[in-house]
């Protein structure tokens, strides 16, 4: 262990023997220092945010039907009741595994005995890092309002021009990715425009806006059995969706989108397609794979290494059906659970760090209003039941009984009157502005006929 004085004076350190260092406040970093918390064990947790994000629901930031501070809690008051526990806000720069040590961006420095790592994922454009820009993907909060802002400013533009083919662009918004983000932005987006916008405008029609949703693969949800992507397909459709599928990307410019050789004006792109491990993980010198993710044992130790651990996004961890487990938040929770406990038994007592055994507690996705798939083994939901059950599960998941509260209300409010009440477009996102085409110059009047 590195010694206190041996460390930077200004940098805050714990004062007891044995340290964990925890990066990253997501399902896996919570619950890993939330369990050695209540062993009273010292650990600190470290994160670039100042918040949890509960992840599942931030599609519905971005389809402008919460709001940011619905689905995102302060770490430090997730954490507060836990004295052993210390939290700092830092960013870090480099791992150093041999001398046990992080490097911040700062320039601090600081030690840990044990580490565990849970840095999530990010976007993954497949070698086409120019189309981040163009095609923003949904990991974090700002990537939510920089959405909203793009989706609501493209419906503002198309109000404000006479021209019928820059206004068809304009609404038209594509979607990469057949996956659960995917198949949720689209559906949410298509009520959007048909059942909240359409009653806002006056000489664009956001009911005639064309959503597509793009996957390269045979099927939407594919982790999902034929039956469920077959169901979800056809809801999508039912909310005037069109779904290619087998269709990959082959371009994304500004204002078009090129697959399966043709070429579409766009107002919009959004990318859920893939993802890539944080690059944090490079760093380790360990196994991965080529989404970047680390090899780890049964106990989520990286071989080799035996006192850094990662979890969640971050990790393949293979299950005992042989099977990689899926990057899901109840798999990162139930992996941070596990380890602070097994490691709070290992740090007091000595015992062996145990196996991790996931269990499933079902797939879901939203497919749009009062609709969703639902899968747990043989046991398979759609429709009106599945989104009770999706609902359910995530209003329990959510951190904070305010949360829970609020998010159950606006639910209920939005199912009633179909409104939705996160549709303002703040400052911070007026530079989602630059760098694109922008509408022509023709204002239509208010009241041009319908």
């Amino acid at each position: 262990m590195i010694a206190r004085d041996a460390l930077p004076p200004a940098e805050p350190v714990a004062s007891r023997s044995s340290r964990v260092v925890v990066v990253g406040g997501g399902f896996a970093g919570i619950e890993v220092a939330r369990e050695l918390g209540r062993a009273g064990l010292p650990v600190l947790l470290l994160d670039r945010q100042n918040h949890h994000l509960f992840q599942p629901l931030l599609y519905q930031v971005a389809t402008a039907a919460l709001s940011a501070t619905d689905v995102a809690e302060p770490i430090r008051k997730i954490l507060r009741k836990y004295e052993s526990v210390q939290v700092l806000l830092g960013e870090v720069a480099e791992i150093d595994t041999t001398g046990r040590t992080l490097a911040l961006s700062d320039g601090s420095v600081l030690g840990y005995d044990y580490l565990v790592l849970a840095t999530g994922a990010t976007h993954s454009y497949f070698g086409h890092q120019e189309w981040a820009e163009r095609a923003p993907g949904l990991k974090t909060i700002p990537d939510a309002r920089r959405i909203r802002a793009r989706a609501l400013l493209a419906f503002e533009r198309a109000e404000r021009t006479v021209d019928p083919g820059e206004q068809r662009r304009l609404m038209t918004i594509a979607i990469v990715g057949g996956g659960p983000t995917g198949v949720e932005l689209a559906g949410s987006l298509a009520e959007l425009s048909r059942m909240t916008l359409a009653r806002d405008f006056r000489s664009a029609r956001p009911e005639m806006a064309r959503i597509m949703l793009i996957e390269a693969g045979p099927r939407i949800l594919p982790a999902f059995s034929e039956k469920a992507s077959d169901y979800a397909r056809r809801r999508l459709e039912r909310l005037g969706v069109e779904v290619f599928i087998g269709k990959p990307v082959e371009n994304i410019d500004d204002d078009t989108i090129t697959f399966a050789g043709r070429t579409v004006p766009v107002g919009l792109v959004l990318w859920a397609a893939g993802v890539a491990a944080s690059p944090l993980c490079g760093q380790l010198g360990a196994e991965m794979d080529r989404a970047g993710r680390v090899l780890v044992d049964e106990t989520m130790r990286v071989k080799g290494t035996p006192n850094v651990f990662v979890l969640g996004d971050a990790a393949k961890f293979i299950g005992d059906d042989g099977q990689q487990l899926p990057g899901l938040a109840q798999v990162a929770k139930q992996q941070g659970q596990h380890l602070g406990r097994t490691l709070a038994r290992h740090l007091r007592e000595g015992a062996p760090l145990e196996p991790f055994e996931y269990h499933s507690r079902g797939n879901t996705a939203i497919v749009g209003r009062h609709s969703a798939v639902f899968e747990q083994g043989r046991f398979k939901l759609t429709g009106w039941i599945a989104w009770i059950s999706w609902a359910i599960i995530h209003v329990y998941l959510l951190v904070g009984f305010q949360h829970r509260l609020l998010v159950s209300m606006q639910w209920l409010w939005r199912y009633l009157t179909y409104e939705r009440g996160a549709r303002v477009i703040t400052d911070e996102s007026f530079d989602v502005r630059l760098g694109q085409k922008p509408s022509r110059q023709d204002v239509s009047t208010p009241n041009t006929p319908r």
